[in-house]
């Protein structure tokens, strides 16, 4: 792919610009009015990551707090429907902007790894979904709520984690076209 790929500045922008909206949205809307309801912060937010216990704790919370139930709920049929889908695709127009992924490690990568990379966004994106749904499953009275409290912890965690690849990566790509010297 060759750098650029012919994308408007413009329409990244746009990308970002609705990508800060509806982070604001979700922020504002419903992750403040969770914590000042409960005290307690909303799972998706832990960068750190978190074990099972806190989802207990956190089903525990929800099953003793309605107004927090309908925050939650909420929050994962508004913003997190979109949030996901603007900001996978933000990133995966970043890496086609940025340039073509042999040139990233400063030597040559097999094709098919140095296309590989332009999936991480997608996995960010299938990562930040599956965690939704997880959430809705585990915090709901459905008989799969024990499975999907055992996976919402490491859904965080690939969420989170791809999010920083693809953070670093983009840096560095970034950093890389910088420095390239320029052709006249």
């Amino acid at each position: 792919m060759k750098a650029g790929s012919g994308i408007p500045l413009w329409v990244v922008a746009l990308l970002a610009a609705l990508c800060l909206a509806v982070l604001a949205w979700t922020t504002f809307g419903f992750v403040v009015p969770f914590k000042h309801e409960t005290g307690q912060a909303v799972l998706d937010t832990y960068f750190a990551g978190y074990d099972e216990s806190a989802v207990f704790h956190m089903q525990k919370l929800l099953d003793e707090n309605e107004t927090a139930t309908k925050l939650l709920r909420a929050m994962y049929f508004g913003p997190e429907l979109i949030f996901p889908a603007l900001l996978t695709a933000l990133l995966f127009l970043a890496f086609l902007m940025l340039g073509s992924a042999p040139s990233w490690f400063g030597r040559s990568v097999h094709p098919l790894a140095a296309k590989a990379v332009y999936l991480l966004p997608f996995v960010y994106g299938i990562a930040d979904y599956g965690e939704n749904i997880a959430s809705l499953i585990a915090f709901g009275n459905g008989g799969s709520s024990g499975l999907a409290a055992a996976l919402l912890p490491w859904m965080t965690r690939l969420k989170f984690a791809s999010l920083a690849i693809c953070f670093i990566l983009l840096a560095r790509l970034a950093i890389i076209r910088w420095l390239a010297p320029r052709e006249h």
